[in-house]
């Protein structure tokens, strides 16, 4: 195993694990007071979605 496909798949599973993050921050109840008040989503909320999306599509990109 090359260490490119090594780094993809290390890519892909930190990118699981903050798109989850991302997620669990966006549902949080202080999230979701925070949108029914002022319709803000936290920063990190989409960092955490974007960042782990991104991660996830450099990840498979690597592996192949």
């Amino acid at each position: 195993m090359s260490l490119g496909k090594v780094i993809g798949i290390v890519l892909i599973i930190i990118g699981v694990a903050l798109a989850i993050w991302g997620y669990d921050v966006y549902d949080s109840a202080t999230s979701q007071i925070e949108r029914a008040f002022s319709g803000d989503t936290p920063m990190e909320a989409w960092l955490g979605m974007i960042g782990g999306a991104v991660c996830i599509l450099i990840g498979i990109f690597k592996v192949k």
